[in-house]
């Protein structure tokens, strides 16, 4: 298996953890029925997220904190759903890539997670 490289890598693995979190019966609802995304709108920007994330770009400009204190307003966001949401992006990262990129971006999003547990309330 390859590390995360590229762009394209991360667009790659984007699609297939949205693919599996779309329709997971925990966090599922999250994205189909709250935030209500379009993929195809959605991938772009979230890239953006993690492109910033692990190869130190400036293309994002959202609020993190804001979008999900808005959805956690909707519906409250609880430690298993961000647990539910870690499980699948590792094993997606796990299942598709190897390397030193594809372990920071683990570590990222555990962090990512553990922060906004701690700040959406």
């Amino acid at each position: 298996m390859n590390d995360i490289k590229s762009r394209e890598d991360l667009e790659f693995l984007l699609q297939l953890f949205y693919n599996h979190a779309l329709k997971d019966p925990i966090i599922g609802e999250f994205f189909t029925k709250i935030a209500k995304i379009d993929l195809k709108e959605h991938i772009p920007h979230i890239v953006d997220f993690w492109e910033q994330q692990l190869f130190r770009t400036i293309g994002y400009k959202k609020n993190v904190i804001e979008i999900h204190q808005h959805l956690h307003n909707q519906k409250e966001i609880e430690k298993l759903h961000f647990d539910k949401w870690l499980s699948l992006f590792n094993t997606v990262v796990d299942d598709n890539f190897h390397g030193i990129n594809a372990n920071l971006i683990k570590t990222r999003a555990l962090s990512i997670a553990t922060v906004l547990q701690l700040k959406v309330k």
